[in-house]
């Protein structure tokens, strides 16, 4: 991997890590464009762990709802009656919600680093998640708000998370989706996507850093990966604080047409040979 490469593709993972268009599928897509068999170890290591740049950027951005949620969760913990508190229901909710992708990502651990890498299973996921998102955007009230939010949604939206391991899926569109299916509103439920991606994006990437860490250096390598971190945190941060000013004014349709251009240009490319799955 040259060092370009790096930057394009911590930029590309910057942009789409929080958009509802799956940052993994499009990294995958890219990766395969420049060369690399999308299912090396090093790979998919490299393409876990540049999204750490994304969490850091999104912990920047809620820095204020965190230095405000955190203390009021431990409070709640170690005192009984703090716990009605919303701060501290919104944090035991996303604490909860974290819980079903950590289990699924460790039982389903290999069949995502092989064969979910296939970019016909990118495509499909691409398309066939556009009607979810589709029908969500059509048949959500937007009738309840962050002082809403229960365990029960964020366990439900945790849940639903889970699908966005296949890529193409995308980890924002999964529990966005899921959110609006709950009636809450759009900004609020993509503050909580933000929120469920810290403990996720976290642990994945360490994990992979750990245990992946010499395929890395004998492969990627370690610079182009710190590079594409960077990169990766730069640009989310201005991604993220673009898209809560879009969805209080806008539907998901725009990423839904994307995704439906993309899923299919994808499938042709495939079809007719012009690029393989691997």
């Amino acid at each position: 991997m040259s060092i370009v490469e790096a930057v394009i593709l911590g930029a590309v993972e910057g942009v789409t890590e929080f958009l509802p268009v799956s940052s993994t599928g499009h990294l995958t897509i890219l990766e395969k464009l420049f060369g690399h068999t999308i299912d090396d170890p090093d790979i998919t290591a490299f393409t876990v762990i540049i999204q750490s740049g994304a969490v850091l950027a999104t912990i920047l951005f809620l820095r204020h709802d965190i230095a405000r949620v955190v203390p009021a969760f431990f409070r709640g913990l170690f005192d009984k009656t703090k716990r009605d508190h919303p701060d501290f229901r919104f944090g035991w909710a996303v604490l909860l919600g974290s819980i079903p992708i950590v289990i699924a990502a460790l039982l389903f651990k290999d069949q995502i680093e092989t064969t979910l890498r296939s970019l016909w299973f990118v495509a499909g996921a691409l398309i066939v998640w556009s009607g979810v998102m589709a029908f969500a955007d059509h048949a959500a009230t937007q009738v309840r708000h962050q002082e809403d939010v229960t365990w029960k949604d964020t366990l439900i939206i945790g849940t639903v998370q889970c699908m966005a391991l296949i890529p193409g899926i995308s980890r924002s569109g999964a529990t966005m989706s899921a959110g609006l299916l709950r009636d809450i509103d759009r900004v609020t439920v993509t503050k909580l996507s933000f929120f469920l991606s810290i403990p996720a994006l976290t642990g994945a990437s360490i994990l992979q850093g750990v245990s992946e860490a010499d395929r890395i250096s004998s492969g990627v390598g370690w610079t182009n990966t710190i590079v594409a971190t960077v990169v990766s945190f730069l640009v989310a941060y201005a991604s993220v604080t673009w898209l809560l000013k879009f969805v209080a004014k806008h539907s998901y349709s725009i990423f839904i047409f994307y995704r439906l251009a993309l899923g299919s240009l994808l499938l042709v490319l495939l079809a007719t040979g012009t690029i393989d799955a691997k």
